[in-house]
C-alpha cells in the first residue's frame, strides 16, 4: 500500500503536522505510560506476550514510540512513500507471536489515555483525534496483512503454536548453543524460506511464559529444524529468560512451542551476487541461506563477511567454511577483535568493503546488533552499494530503520 490512499483526513493531517514537534519530545514518555497502564489492566500480556527483558530496559517502549512517530512523519511529509516493507516486518513479527485484532483496540485505548495524561492541556481533542487516525491507519493495515499471512499459513491469531521436541544439543561457541528440533506430532514440518525465524515460547515460572524469535540456522527441506541460541547474560542488562531456559533447562526430549516460520528478510531468487555481513550470532540466517544455495549447486557469487569478538565466540565457523567451499563462487572473510587463535587470514576491524571487489548489482544482507547495522550500512553505501540493495535483520526491538 502507498500512503496516497491512506485515508488520513485533511484535518488530522494538519493537527499531526502542527504537533509533530511537541509529541516527538514526549513520545517516549507517552509510550512508557501507555504500557504501564496496559499491564496494570492486563498483566497477563506482560507475562505471556511481551518481552519482559525489553520492557525492563525500555527498548520495547522506544520501539513503539519510534514506530508511531516515524509513521506519522511519513503520513505528513512523504504521503506517496510505499511503506509495505515497514509494515511487513511488523506484521510478520505479530503473526509469529500471536497478536490478535482485539489487542489493537486495547493498546489504542491506553495509548490515547497516555497522550492526554502526558501532554496535559496540549492534548486537545483535535490533536488526540489526529494521532488516533494515525494509529488506526497503521493498525488496520497491520490487521489486514496479518490476516493475509495467517490465511497463507493456515493459522488463526493466537492459536498458532505447535509442539517440537529437542533431539540434539550442540555447543557451537562460547555461550552459543544449537538445538535440533523435530515435530512432536505426526504432521510434516512447516515449509520455510532461507532467512526466516520462528518464535519460541517457554515456561519461565508457574504462571508465565516468554516468547523470543530465533532465526532458523538450517537449510529448508529437512524434517528437523535447528535454532542457535546465544546465552544473554551481560552486565547492566536483564538476564535472558528464554535463552537461559534453552541453555540450562531444555534437554533431549524437552518439548518447545514454536510458531510457524515468519520473516520478510529472505533470500531472493535472482542471479545477483550476494554479500552476507554478520556479527556474532547474527550469522544464523546466513547459514540457512548459504546451505540452501549449496544444496541447489548455485553459481551465484557469494561473499560472507563475519565480524566477531574472536575465534572462541564464532559460531558455525567450520560449517560455514564448508558451505562456502561447496559453492563455485563462494568466499569468506573473517574480522575479529581478538586475533588470538584466529586463522592466518583473519583481519581486524573495520571492514574495508571497497577492497572486496563486489560485482555489479550485488545484494547485501546484514544481521547483527543495531549499532553494527548502522555502521555497516553506512560503510556499504560509501563503498558504492545502492541503499535499496541493502537488507537487514535485527535481533530484538527495531530501534532504527534504514533511511529510504
Amino acid at each position: 500500500m502507498t500512503l496516497e490512499a491512506s485515508g488520513l483526513s485533511a484535518s488530522a493531517r494538519d493537527a499531526v503536522a502542527e504537533s509533530l514537534h511537541v509529541v516527538g519530545e514526549a513520545i517516549q514518555q507517552i509510550a512508557a505510560e501507555s504500557y504501564a497502564s496496559l499491564f496494570g489492566e492486563r498483566p497477563d500480556l506482560l507475562h505471556r506476550l511481551f518481552n519482559r527483558g525489553n520492557q525492563a530496559t525500555g527498548e520495547q517502549q522506544a520501539a513503539l514510540a519510534n514506530g508511531l512517530a516515524g509513521f506519522a512523519a511519513l503520513l505528513v511529509h512523504r504521503p506517496y512513500i510505499d511503506v509495505r516493507t515497514v509494515l511487513e516486518r511488523i506484521a510478520q513479527k505479530h503473526v509469529s507471536v500471536g497478536v490478535t485484532p482485539q489487542q489493537y483496540e486495547l493498546i489504542h485505548h491506553h495509548l490515547m489515555a497516555a497522550f492526554r495524561s502526558v501532554l496535559g492541556d496540549a492534548a486537545t481533542e483535535r490533536l488526540v483525534s489526529g494521532w488516533s487516525e494515525v494509529y488506526w491507519i497503521m493498525g488496520r493495515a497491520l490487521v489486514r496483512r496479518e490476516a493475509e499471512l495467517g490465511a497463507q499459513l493456515g493459522i488463526e491469531a493466537g492459536l498458532h503454536w505447535r509442539s517440537w521436541q529437542v533431539v540434539q544439543r550442540t555447543t557451537e561457541a562460547h555461550g552459543i548453543l544449537s538445538l535440533l528440533l523435530e515435530p512432536a506430532d505426526e504432521w510434516p514440518p512447516d515449509h520455510f524460506l532461507p532467512g526466516q525465524y520462528v518464535s519460541v515460547a517457554v515456561p519461565v515460572d508457574d504462571d508465565s511464559f516468554q516468547i523470543r524469535q530465533y532465526s532458523l540456522s538450517c537449510a529448508p527441506g529437512a524434517r528437523r529444524l535447528r535454532i542457535t541460541v546465544e546465552l544473554l547474560d551481560r552486565p547492566g542488562r536483564p538476564a535472558g529468560e528464554v535463552s537461559a531456559y534453552l541453555h540450562h533447562t531444555a534437554r533431549l526430549g524437552t518439548q518447545l512451542l514454536l510458531s510457524p516460520p515468519c520473516g520478510e528478510v529472505t533470500l531472493d531468487d535472482s542471479d545477483s551476487p550476494l554479500l552476507f555481513v554478520s556479527y556474532g550470532v547474527g550469522i544464523t540466517p546466513f547459514v540457512s541461506m548459504t546451505g540452501h544455495l549449496a544444496r541447489a549447486n548455485s553459481a551465484r557469487p557469494v561473499t560472507h563477511v563475519h565480524v566477531d569478538r574472536g575465534a572462541l565466540h564464532h559460531a558455525h565457523r567450520f560449517e560455514m567454511e564448508d558451505l562456502l567451499e561447496r559453492l563455485p563462487n563462494g568466499r569468506g572473510v573473517l574480522v575479529y577483535d581478538d586475533l588470538q587463535s584466529a586463522p592466518a587470514d583473519a583481519r581486524r576491524p573495520p571492514v574495508d568493503f571497497s577492497g572486496l571487489s563486489l560485482g555489479p548489482g550485488t545484494l547485501a544482507y546484514l544481521c547483527g546488533p543495531t549499532s553494527f547495522l548502522v555502521r555497516t550500512r553506512a560503510a556499504l553505501v560509501q563503498a558504492g552499494l545502492a541503499p535499496g540493495a541493502i537488507r537487514y535483520e535485527v535481533f530484538g526491538p527495531e530501534l532504527w530503520s534504514a533511511p529510504s
